[in-house]
């Protein structure tokens, strides 16, 4: 992917007239990035309250959740397609239209098929119309296309806006209803449409490139595949795992999508993920720290509400409050890599230990400190770090990735990998391995811990009995989730004190090729498809 760079002039959006300020230009479309990356379906931080007003489950909230980023993830191998197939004002247009929809949809509707659905082709949109945005800045903030400069950037937006939207979602249903964030996203949507249509030029490349040669089976089955792991992963706990029809039905299909599309990348001379993405070392390498290190981390969806909620009894404002602390890690995070492994180019190695050394303290801190009696402020070491684990390691691997030497028609194919794995499998799988382990260790402590109560005890009433049951409950929840902490700190030592003795040298060099170079190959694509 290297490319050598002659010195650029002025920076300039041709896309925009000349009646804007040339240095406002950039920030328009920061605008319309944060407005789109607002825009996700459903809002996970509004899930008790859907829960209160319409007959879903939390399952099916989360599963419609993950079905945008399942959406986004598939977006990657075609993005650049689309993006040279129409123009910026056509894309952000299209996207602005079908987000809209799409949060009408998700705050009234309470169909889970049509839910899920709807958050797939969302994601995908939001993926494409972030690309538009983004690209379009991308010499503005790295004129020699340095993408290690360019996924800080990323990823202070997309991981922000996590935070921050769930703050203004919990926040909006505080002080009216839940369904108020989907229309106030939908203004805003409507908004950055007008202001599309008033201040950005249908400008289109010099070379007119039409969507052939794509792999539109491939990329389905590709979706069913995520989609059945996503739902084996949600659902498990729920329906007690393969002992279901439905998870016993969710494997079949997605091992018979998956061997489906292995089978047709033994043939197709362009399939939608090739073997050359999967072979990759760097994707291997990624694939494996993201399952290790999400893993890890993946008591933030299991352990965190719980224990602030039912322990220490905050209620919604105080649980979403919680958000600013991994808000500042992960700011301080992106800052942090921006310094070092940008600019002063720090080898992988060193970032990944020092992403793994800061989700052993996050760890560490919940282990050593869990108790009845914590006070909010003091969560706030342990959640600044996670937020800044958690961003590093994303920056680093996605880098890692561009710098893998794949050609360019490959490189498309491993962002889709890498986004499954890093956003999808990272946010399912841990949770559902932690959520299973906490079940099991739960039941032995509270069948210990009861047992013991009884014992002391013999004459004591059914009535006593069921007070004493709910405090054995709250007994059992702490100790099972130090106990587990305490195992997450052990692997988590492990892991650093492994990458700690393995050999590696290789610094971030990754430079992006011109858009014209990216041009001509995609246009070559198309001849040799065709």
């Amino acid at each position: 992917m290297a490319d050598w760079h002659a010195p650029q002039g002025p920076f300039d959006i041709p896309d925009v007239p000349d009646f804007i300020p040339r240095r406002l230009k950039p920030y328009l479309f920061i605008f319309f990035v944060l407005i789109i990356q607002f825009s996700g379906g459903v809002y996970l931080a509004a899930a008790s309250d859907m829960l209160g007003t319409t007959a879903l489950m939390q399952e099916d909230i989360l599963m419609a959740g993950y079905a945008s980023l399942i959406g986004l993830a598939i977006n990657f191998a075609v993005m650049f397609r689309i993006k040279f197939r129409f123009s910026n004002r056509s894309q952000l247009i299209a996207a602005g239209i079908v987000l809209m929809a799409a949060n009408i949809i998700c705050a009234y509707t309470t169909s889970v098929p049509l839910l899920v659905g709807t958050c797939f082709v969302a994601g995908w949109f939001r993926m494409q119309a972030t690309l538009a945005c983004n690209s379009t800045i991308q010499l503005w903030l790295t004129p020699v296309r340095d993408m290690a400069i360019f996924f800080c950037y990323v990823y202070i937006i997309v991981d922000s806006v996590i935070q921050l939207s769930g703050i203004a979602t919990i926040y909006t249903a505080f002080f009216a209803q839940w369904e108020y964030m989907h229309w106030i996203m939908t203004g805003l949507l409507a908004l950055m449409i007008l202001l599309v249509m008033l201040l950005v030029k249908p400008v289109r490349g010099p070379m007119f490139i039409p969507l052939l040669g794509i792999d539109w089976i491939g990329a389905a089955l590709w979706a069913g595949f995520m989609l059945s792991f996503t739902f084996i992963c949600v659902y498990g706990n729920y329906y007690d795992w393969w002992e279901a029809a439905e998870i016993r039905g969710a494997t079949l299909i997605g091992l018979a999508c998956l061997g489906i599309n292995l089978w047709r990348a033994t043939f197709l001379h362009h399939p939608y993920i090739s073997f050359r993405a999967m072979k990759n070392r760097n994707v291997i390498r990624a694939t494996g720290i993201y399952l290790v290190f999400f893993t890890l981390i993946a008591t933030e969806h299991v352990f965190e509400h719980s224990y602030a909620a039912s322990i220490l009894g905050f209620d919604e404002t105080n649980l979403i409050d919680l958000n600013w602390y991994a808000f500042v890690g992960i700011i301080a995070g992106c800052a942090f890599t921006y310094f070092t492994f940008a600019l002063r180019k720090w080898r992988y190695k060193t970032m990944t230990a020092i992403a793994f050394a800061l989700a052993a303290g996050y760890l560490a801190c919940f282990y050593f400190f869990i108790d009845y009696g914590v006070e909010k402020e003091m969560l706030f070491i342990p959640l600044f770090l996670r937020g800044a684990a958690s961003v590093i390691i994303s920056i680093v691997f996605l880098t890692s990735i561009v710098q893998s030497g794949l050609p360019f028609q490959v490189f498309p194919q491993a962002l889709t990998i890498n986004g499954f794995t890093g956003a999808v499998m990272g946010a399912t799988l841990g949770p559902a391995l932690i959520g299973e382990f906490l079940r099991h260790t739960m039941a032995r402590n509270a069948s210990l811990l009861g047992s013991n109560i009884v014992d002391f005890n013999p004459d004591i009433t059914y009535a006593a009995l069921g007070q004493y049951y709910g405090m054995v409950q709250i007994q059992a929840l702490v100790v099972s989730m130090k106990e587990i902490y305490g195992w997450l700190l052990m692997v988590a030592l492990v892991s650093l004190l492994a990458i700690l003795v393995s050999y590696g040298n290789v610094r971030p060099f990754a430079i992006s090729p011109k858009w014209s170079t990216i041009r001509r190959d995609i246009k070559h694509i198309v001849w040799t498809r065709s």
